[in-house]
């Protein structure tokens, strides 16, 4: 055709134009993904695949793990945890209630924990009480000592911020600040049963322990804190706005904490009103 036009063989292809350069499919789904990891470093394939499907997405992990490996969008290794448990005292240790629990709802069951977190200079020292069934942090504190007015005043927070019920039971591990006459008073005023770890049994508050490594990995390791002012601060914003109202949870089928009590109080509420009608 070149020959019977009289044209050369690379004028013919300068004339029909570039092709058009391949069409990238994974394109969009590539950038959702790298703004999700930028956002939620700490997130494996499974959680961002959660979060894309929560907005709107229809995706499998197999396809999000792929494009998160060739990206080298590795979630942050998380640090070795360091517990800081004191058990070597004489006041009473209580048995272990909430092995056999089987929780339907929330307040029946709170799990208390303490870290540190290391400033520019000093430590300082965090309590915490989670509801075991929605994963929420409902009461914290930061303090430069491990005396046990830090964890009443975690546990005060709590206190305020929810309703006792008759079967609420808080679970602790076996430290000094959760067995001091204090500690220990403050629960049974409230009619709270008390409850403790088996001796030398880390496993038994793991899910306290699970947020404590969360907490360190998202928020403490990415950050330095000028003094106690700026971690209360940027680790209350944390607790408050990002873990409680967005961060997914794999227990709770990958729901922020806050966003699962709403709907568990949603249903329990339209139940409610089934059993009053055929009531």
């Amino acid at each position: 055709m070149c020959e019977l036009g009289q044209v050369s063989r690379a004028g013919w292809y300068r004339h029909r134009g570039d092709p058009p350069p391949p069409t990238d499919h994974d394109l969009d789904l590539r950038d959702q993904i790298q703004k999700i990891a930028l956002e939620w470093p700490a997130y494996g394939s499974r959680r961002v695949t959660a979060e894309l499907q929560r907005r709107g997405g229809k995706v499998n992990r197999k396809r999000v793990q792929r494009l998160m490996r060739q990206d080298n969008l590795l979630c942050l290794r998380k640090r070795k945890f360091v517990v800081t448990t004191d058990s070597d005292h004489r006041l009473r240790v209580y048995p272990n209630l909430a092995r056999h629990m089987r929780l339907t709802g929330v307040d029946q069951l709170w799990r208390a924990d303490i870290t540190y977190i290391r400033l520019a200079e000093e430590f300082v020292y965090l309590a915490v009480i989670l509801d075991a069934y929605s994963r929420r942090v409902i009461g914290w504190e930061i303090d430069d000592t491990l005396e046990d007015s830090l964890t009443l005043a975690a546990l005060r927070m709590a206190l305020s911020r929810r309703a006792v019920t008759e079967e609420l039971v808080h679970h602790s591990d076996r430290g000094v600040q959760y067995a001091s006459v204090g500690y220990t008073q403050l629960l049974t005023d409230h009619k709270i049963r008390i409850s403790m770890s088996r001796k030398a049994n880390p496993w038994d508050n793991a899910a306290c322990e699970s947020f404590m490594k969360t907490l360190k990995c998202e928020e403490v390791y990415r950050t330095e804190y000028r003094d106690r002012a700026e971690a209360r601060s940027r680790i209350g914003q944390f607790i408050e706005a990002v873990y409680n109202e967005k961060r997914l949870h794999s227990a709770l089928d990958y729901r922020p904490p806050a966003e699962f009590e709403r709907q568990w109080r949603a249903e329990q509420r339209k139940e409610a009103a089934a059993r009053r009608l055929t009531a």
